[in-house]
């Protein structure tokens, strides 16, 4: 088995991937024609990545047959032309997650208080203490999410600890979910703009997902308000974005953003540059040690899991989205026997699992189980699930198309 690493990558993960017995060729400076290239020279049957962009030219007439985004978004990779190929596409979820909290709060702050323009004055020698004297502080204020994957889960408690209340806009999230997570729940993203003294966006990019934060939503946003994205610039419509900044007094912190470099060097002369209140990183909210060396782990699980049972953990280009019809979400005590409990009911109703998470609750003794599945159960398999002495109910959700 041959990997062809084309990204910068962690010596565990590169130590990781040759121990499992795989031929690794690590050239992290390919991209465009030279990646094109090296790939069909190589005849590398995985390939990893993490900014490099992968095309369908990439993927026409090479050998792979995995290809591995040490990461949690896979937008940079031709996932339809993947498909079209026989080939799968992979992704490291969650392994960034609390990485790219940090990030947001530091940006929150960062907005809060206006610290890259406190140190940019000062490094030009202008004491304006009065100037920064006035800002609004966080205790007491809410957050609001838009998303509750991961990264919005580790949003929580530190968002607790600055003494924060947290509302949430998810299309999975049930009130049973909100009321478990000590969270508030909005029906739409304009009613969470409504409500939010610093909105943070945490959803991938999706066809669902684009442009979902517009006109409608900064038009719903309180004035003076916080808004933070680390999450992927196409979600927001950066234009009202800017019109609410300049109009609403809006204070943006932005990790992502259009017309930003896609590598590690480069020029950014866009309109953001200049843009007061606006401030922008350089898409690092993965970037410290902890989350690389957890996706360089994960990276390595993923191909040891693939080269032993030839089977692919994580795999995004399976759509069983478009299948699923119900969402069926179980309240139980996280104890073993449980989740195989519903799954053998599910199995006798002729019910397939398209998806299924199970949240861990503080403590570690209750657990909300989301599972989607490609047909309502019925009334006597909810009642079979929740006959388990270990279930405190279980509810059906009809997933809206």
């Amino acid at each position: 088995m041959k990997i062809l690493v084309a990204d910068k990558f962690e010596k565990s993960g590169l130590d990781g991937l040759k121990a499992i017995g795989t031929d690794v060729l690590y050239e992290p400076d390919l991209k465009d024609e030279t990646l094109c290239a090296r790939l069909k020279e190589s005849e590398a049957n995985i390939l990893v990545v993490r900014s490099t962009k992968v095309t369908a030219e990439m993927i026409e007439g090479s050998a792979l047959s995995v290809i591995i985004r040490a990461g949690a978004g896979y937008n940079t990779i031709d996932v339809s032309a993947a498909s079209q190929h026989g080939v799968l596409v992979t992704n490291c979820p969650g392994k960034n997650s609390q990485a790219v909290a940090e990030l947001a709060f530091g940006l929150i702050i960062s907005c809060d208080r206006h610290i890259p323009d406190n140190a940019a004055q000062l490094r030009a020698g202008k004491w304006n203490k009065k100037g920064f004297s006035q800002a609004k502080g966080l205790y007491g204020r809410t957050l609001g999410l838009i998303g509750m994957g991961k990264i919005s889960q580790e949003m929580i408690p530190r968002a607790r600890a600055f003494g924060m209340n947290v509302i949430a806009f998810s299309r999975w999230m049930t009130p049973d979910i909100a009321a478990a997570l000590g969270i508030g729940r909005a029906e739409t993203p304009e009613d969470l703009a409504r409500m939010s003294d610093v909105v943070s966006i945490h959803v991938s990019l999706t066809p669902n997902t684009k442009a979902l934060v517009g006109p409608a939503f900064f038009g719903e946003m309180k004035q003076g308000a916080i808004f933070i994205n680390t999450s992927r610039a196409e979600v927001v419509d950066q234009a009202a974005l800017l019109m609410a900044v300049k109009e609403k007094g809006i204070i943006a912190g932005l990790d992502v953003f259009e017309g930003e470099p896609s590598g590690g060097d480069g020029v950014y002369d866009g309109e953001l540059k200049t843009a007061e209140n606006v401030y922008c990183t350089h898409h690092i909210g993965a970037s410290t040690d902890q989350a690389q060396e957890a996706i360089a782990a994960e990276t390595v699980r993923i191909v040891r899991e693939y080269k032993l049972t030839g089977t692919v953990p994580n795999v995004v280009n399976i759509s069983h989205a478009e299948i699923a019809t119900h969402l069926l979400v179980v309240r139980h005590l996280d104890k073993v026997g449980v989740l195989a409990h519903i799954l053998s009911v599910l199995k006798d109703e002729g019910a397939s699992v398209q998806e299924m998470e199970n949240i861990i609750l503080g403590g570690a003794k209750a657990a909300i189980a989301q599972i989607t599945v490609d047909k309502e159960p019925s009334p006597e398999a909810l009642q079979l699930i929740k006959r388990n002495p270990n279930v405190f109910d279980a509810s059906i959700f009809e997933i809206a198309k």
